[in-house]
């Protein structure tokens, strides 16, 4: 782990200690969950505090997209095309612009990065978009283009990068992020660096699913990865350039509002609060 020696022993070993975990199994989870006290609740609360209740937040195209943001785990059989694909990794990933910093320029995008590193990179798992050969890709973010790989890839080889949520397999294709840690280091000789890689692969995985439900499909994203088995396939060796997250985007299933169960419904109910009153 010398590649991380700036960083202290304290990034290394979190970095390769959180790598290649076994997830559980349903009924594993299950029988955890049995011998468990009760769940924290979801919210804090200071009792006695004066409160001051808000307004509901303002109706518009942005508070639409925002709340209809789902994490889908069923997809219709309907392929999204490579202009949906091309539109979602540009407003989530793509160079919008160049700044001049001193004697070199600096990408801007999107979501923001500390010192202006940009160490995420993107790779487009293509199981079935329309106009787009399946295969493995490369996201060139400066020039807004895929690099191809490696030739067709398989249901059941997504299905081995995914452990335990093989159900996402069906979706037309799979986004893998990784970060380029020598971005970083050049810039940040403490560990605390380390939170920026895993802060902003999130920034682009939220930016993904936004752009992805603002064209009426259907996103996800996850963080159970077999990340050996993907940076095998990518040729990046999971020490100066490793896989952190995961997103992906089908079609919805035909009638559906949400699909958030491999299979069955969820019932929710609406907080009042955050709507009209």
């Amino acid at each position: 782990m010398s590649a991380l020696d700036p960083w202290g022993p304290e990034a290394s070993f979190f970095h390769t200690a959180t790598k290649n975990v076994r997830f559980w199994s349903r009924e594993e989870a299950a029988r955890h969950a049995s011998k468990r006290a009760r769940r924290p609740a979801f919210q804090k609360r200071y009792p006695g505090a004066p409160r001051i209740d808000l307004p509901p937040p303002r109706d518009g195209d942005f508070g639409r997209v925002a709340m209809a943001r789902r994490t889908w785990r069923r997809f219709s059989k309907s392929p999204v095309t490579v202009e949906e694909l091309s539109t979602i990794l540009g407003l989530s990933a793509g160079v919008q612009k160049w700044v001049r910093l001193g004697n070199s320029e600096a990408p801007l995008k999107t979501s923001p990065s500390g010192g202006v590193c940009h160490p995420i990179e993107l790779y487009v798992v293509a199981r079935d978009v329309q106009g787009l050969g399946p295969g493995l890709y490369h996201y060139a973010a400066d020039r807004h283009a895929l690099e191809r790989l490696r030739g067709r890839t398989s249901e059941q080889r997504i299905r081995a990068y995914l452990p335990r949520s093989g159900y996402f397999a069906r979706a037309s294709a799979l986004v893998l992020l990784t970060t380029v840690f020598e971005r970083q280091l050049w810039r940040y000789p403490y560990s605390r660096a380390y939170r920026a890689a895993l802060v902003e692969v999130g920034h682009i995985g939220q930016t993904f699913c936004l752009a992805a439900t603002s064209l009426g499909l259907a996103p996800f994203s996850v963080m159970g990865l077999a990340d050996s088995v993907i940076e095998r396939d990518l040729g990046i060796d999971g020490i100066t350039e490793s896989v952190l997250y995961a997103a992906g985007v089908g079609c919805p299933p035909a009638g559906a509002e949400w699909a958030p169960l491999p299979r069955g419904r969820l019932s929710v109910r609406d907080n009042p609060r955050l709507r009209s009153r």
